[in-house]
């Protein structure tokens, strides 16, 4: 009955949470974009202390069942690792000692990232940011390709239900990273179970120390153990001793597989504080782990400290003079500081709380939030107006962020921001190299920050050219998109620092 239940729950959860990241009408964050905030790390990020005292807490009852329950890419090891013992059936688990200076280290090397502002690397450690970053880039374009069928035939009786969408790819080294993340997760949980999850990931770490002293744990009868070893067998964090029959709770996620497999009823999951008659084993972690581990004051320092600091390119091809001619694309300027979404507040503040989770990139019915591949920025999300710009009226991406680097803001709030700012290059201006007169900056500029001013004041028919008003200018790329100059604009935004209402 436990299995069953964590199963369900499980794998609900799991395709929820994947459907955050496949949905891009916005339609699954209304209803489910909770799933995002009570994720460990991305709450700790936030300061939301509510969840992160909830999950402290079922911790402390029940053991580390956010990590089989909530988290993805837990869950996702399990796929990996049950898919493996169908094919392999003879596969069985084994026990084995903790690497407690990997998994200490590891926190250690997550917990300076974060204190020093190395984003990228926080962003690597999160689990949930590396499932995010999976199906953002290895399941999102299959799925919109599969709309775009639907679509495609919708349209062919009249139907409007479906829409097609662009499906490209926002960063080849966005997309290198969450392959190697789904291939080296997926191998060693396909050979050991959960061996990233007890070795790798610093909030498995965090929370297994505290399942050492959750109050619900599994527990051995002595009188009913004959040492056959099909716990050990089963158990895909390789934490139970049969032979001594010993449980390591700290890397125990409660999947209760041994519970299933014991034939004898021998090990239960129970309150640790069973009463007099209870017949049960005193278990704590092995005595080796113990005398490799780091003390408990050490790292309770460090656990502190943690808390505390808290596909394809398929784009459609514009077409004019009755399809003979092709416009050229447009290429990403180079700016010297790039443009963070509305609600972010500032550059600093945005690096240090994004886990890169792509949660927004998935959400942006723009197409113009892409991941950086610059390494001081890595995977994080930036703003570039080739795909389309960022509408005054569309505040998605702050409604979705569960870490707190993009603030919620609402479309007034919006429109009154400035998160970057307007620059003109005269020499790829159409009026300057061609002589023709362009006002698509000015038609199209949302606050009318960009002006007309003739070239020759004293001639009626002058040429004109755009002006800027910084003072007006919100950086929303209305004028960049626009631009008809080819392969780069002849406007474009440079990105503000810290973002001011205008």
């Amino acid at each position: 009955m436990l299995k069953t239940l964590r199963l369900t729950l499980a794998i609900i959860c799991f395709l929820l949470v994947t459907l955050l990241f496949l949905d891009f009408t916005g339609t699954a964050h209304t209803w489910l974009g909770w799933l995002a905030k009570i994720q460990f790390l991305p709450a700790l990020l936030a300061l939301n202390v509510g969840i992160i005292i909830g999950l402290i807490i079922l911790t402390l009852l029940f053991g580390r069942v956010y990590c089989s329950v909530i988290c993805p890419l837990g869950v996702f090891q399990d796929a990996a690792s049950w898919l493996s013992q169908r094919m392999k059936k003879k596969r069985k688990f084994s026990f084995s000692l903790a690497i407690s200076w990997l998994r200490y280290g590891m926190l250690i090397l997550c917990t300076a990232a974060f204190i020093f502002g190395v984003g990228p690397l926080v962003a690597l450690l999160d689990p949930y940011g590396a499932y995010g970053r999976m199906a953002n880039n290895l399941l999102q374009p299959v799925y919109q390709g599969m709309n775009n069928i639907l679509a495609y035939f919708a349209e062919r009786i009249d139907s409007y239900t479906f829409y097609s969408t662009d499906i490209w790819v926002k960063s080849s080294i966005t997309l290198l990273i969450a392959i190697a993340t789904f291939l080296i997760v997926g191998i060693l949980a396909w050979r050991n179970g959960r061996t990233y999850c007890n070795t790798i990931c610093p909030v498995g770490t965090v929370l297994g120390f505290l399942s050492r002293f959750s109050l619900f744990r599994l527990t051995f009868d002595t009188e009913k153990c004959t040492k056959c070893g099909l716990c050990t067998r089963s158990c895909k964090a390789s934490c139970i001793d049969s032979k001594n029959m010993v449980v390591d709770y700290s890397r125990c996620v409660s999947c209760f597989n041994c519970i299933e497999k014991c034939k004898f009823g021998a090990i239960g999951y129970i309150s640790r504080y069973p009463g007099k008659e209870g017949k049960v084993v005193s278990i704590s972690t092995t005595e080796t782990e113990d005398k490799k581990g780091i003390s408990r004051i050490k790292f309770l320092s460090i656990a502190g400290l943690f808390t505390f600091t808290n596909v394809i390119k398929a784009q459609q091809l514009l077409r004019v003079d009755g399809g003979l001619a092709d416009i050229e694309d447009k290429k990403m300027p180079d700016r010297k500081v790039p443009i963070v979404p509305p609600g972010a507040q500032s550059l600093k503040k945005f690096n240090r709380h994004c886990t890169a989770c792509q949660l927004c990139v998935s959400i942006c019915p723009n197409n113009i939030l892409h991941p950086s591949g610059k390494l001081s920025t890595l995977m994080q999300p930036e703003m570039s107006y080739e795909q389309g710009y960022c509408r005054p009226e569309c505040t998605e991406c702050s409604q979705v962020c569960p870490t707190g680097a993009i603030r919620p803001v609402t479309p007034a709030d919006k429109s009154a921001l400035s998160i970057g700012q307007a620059i003109w290059i005269k020499d790829n201006c159409v009026v300057n190299k061609d002589e023709l007169q362009c006002s698509a900056c000015e038609r199209h500029c949302p606050t009318s920050a960009i002006t007309l001013i003739a070239i020759n004041s004293d001639d009626k028919n002058s040429l004109k050219y755009p002006a800027v008003n910084k003072d007006l200018c919100i950086g929303c790329g209305s004028c960049e998109y626009y631009c008809p100059a080819r392969p780069f604009s002849a406007i474009y935004v440079e990105g503000n620092v810290r973002h001011h209402s205008v």
